[in-house]
């Protein structure tokens, strides 16, 4: 994903008075934190963020380097930055693999790996020294967003304890490490009265939240509270807005999130990803191994809260990966009618353990398999989304251009799901809620017509 904040080509530098630092944010929403808290820091400090090349004293690249295609996206926009500004400071995923980054551009000023912030911003000094001391009313509470002023995403802790074998993220973020359920709980605050109306929860592993800290209780408005993911749930849904839980990994306890969802207290949205069905290629990934368990839970889930939308993603392909086992899979899709799922092609990213397993599947059989994959799963998203047809929903309007609105319900999180186009869009206004009723359904998106309109056709 590539931030708003991507500098454009334009001529080379003509320098500001006041500096000015231009920015290229990639990865995952993770990354993007990371690009908000730096960003706000280098306007706490009186930086001006540039928007494009020219005028930039120097550019930020914030990489991504977990799959290879990442990495080759990370290091091309390096490259043009380079190119076209020749001051250049590379933070980020990429940035742990310094060699990786130094090798292909020598010419770069400095590299520092993720949620680094410090080390940016000393690179920065250094190249670019700071117009001023910093003040804190120069931004506002809530710092410095990428994303849409209506909805932001809240990173709760950082690194990972799981060692998939697939992924290389801990050895470049490191093991898991929460942030203070106080400090989480005041940027969340911060973030509503700037205006927010869903905050999306990140982490690499959200149901991990606080047990490095043994769940320590912190305190937020004078009231303990405890550094745990229920906790944490049920404080953010007092501020009553849309509280959307991703990368849920699927321990015992996240069955006590459920409840909050039925009550309305966070959206009843789940994205847990299961990564695939069968035992054997699932303890070959190093995650939990058990379909048959999963099907019962996800029933449970539905008993309790009909309404839950379930997200996951899968890999295809992975090393041993049999025609059976890959049936197996479809035959779990069949069963377990997830509502939204992404899946890529096992691809051996550079010191992931499992690209040292037996029995690679060739690159053809991957893609084959992966087009299978999609095509079942588009049967299963269109015939679900059906059943909205007729409907009544309540969504968050993300735009507003040519009489048409682009929204999202509760089932859509920001640019990884479907949408609902709303027309005609008459009075809708980005960042407000509305309702809708839903009028056709496609494979991924629906359309409606705001509830007046629908009542009169």
């Amino acid at each position: 994903m590539k931030s708003p904040a991507r500098a454009r080509r334009t001529p080379r530098p003509k320098f500001s008075t006041v500096p000015s630092v231009g920015f290229v944010s990639l990865g995952c929403p993770k990354a993007l934190v990371d690009s908000e808290r730096i960003l706000t820091q280098l306007r706490a400090e009186g930086y001006i963020v540039s928007p494009d090349y020219a005028g930039a004293g120097l550019v930020v690249v914030n990489t991504c380097g977990f799959i290879d295609s990442a990495v080759e996206e990370s290091l091309d926009a390096i490259g043009e930055a380079l190119e076209e500004n020749g001051r250049v400071i590379v933070t980020g995923c990429l940035g742990a693999k310094g060699d990786v980054v130094r090798q292909a551009h020598p010419k770069v000023l400095a590299v520092t790996g993720p949620h680094a912030t410090d080390e940016v911003m000393a690179a920065v000094h250094a190249h670019l020294p700071k117009p001023h001391d910093p003040y804190l009313d120069l931004v506002p509470a809530a710092g410095i967003k990428l994303t849409p002023r209506h909805y932001a995403y809240l990173k709760i802790s950082e690194g990972c304890n799981h060692r998939c074998t697939f992924c290389i993220i801990p050895s470049m973020r490191g093991d898991l490490a929460s942030r203070p359920i106080g400090e989480v709980m005041q940027e969340a605050e911060n973030l509503v009265k700037g205006g927010v109306k869903e905050l999306l929860v990140i982490s690499q592993d959200t149901s991990a939240y606080g047990v490095d800290v043994k769940y320590r209780t912190g305190f937020w408005q004078g009231r303990p509270v405890r550094a745990y993911m229920i906790d944490l749930a049920r404080a953010l849904g007092g501020f009553g807005v849309w509280v959307r839980l991703h990368y849920v990994y699927p321990y015992p306890h996240v069955d006590e999130v459920i409840p909050l969802m039925a009550e309305g207290r966070i959206l009843p949205y789940l994205d847990v990803p299961f990564q695939h069905a069968s035992p054997r290629i699932l303890k070959l990934m190093k995650r939990p191994a058990s379909a048959e368990h999963t099907l019962r839970r996800i029933e449970r889930w539905r008993e309790i809260c009909p309404d839950i939308t379930l997200r996951s993603t899968f890999i295809v392909g992975f090393p041993g990966e049999t025609e059976a086992e890959f049936e197996g899979l479809l035959d779990f899709l069949g069963a377990a009618q997830l509502d939204r799922v992404g899946a890529f092609a096992y691809s051996p990213v550079e010191g992931a353990a499992a690209n040292q397993l037996a029995d690679p599947v060739p690159e053809e059989l991957k893609q084959e398999r992966l087009a299978r994959f999609m095509a079942v799963q588009q049967e299963i998203s269109r015939a679900r989304l059906a059943r909205k047809v007729g409907g009544r929903l309540t969504v968050l309007v993300d735009a507003v251009a040519d009489g048409r609105a682009l929204a999202r319900s509760v089932a859509d999180a920001p640019e990884i799901d479907g949408v609902v186009f709303v027309e005609p869009a008459g009075g809708l206004k980005v960042g407000e809620f509305a309702e809708v009723v839903v009028t056709r359904a496609g494979d991924h998106d629906l359309w409606a017509a705001p509830v007046g309109v629908a009542a009169r056709a």
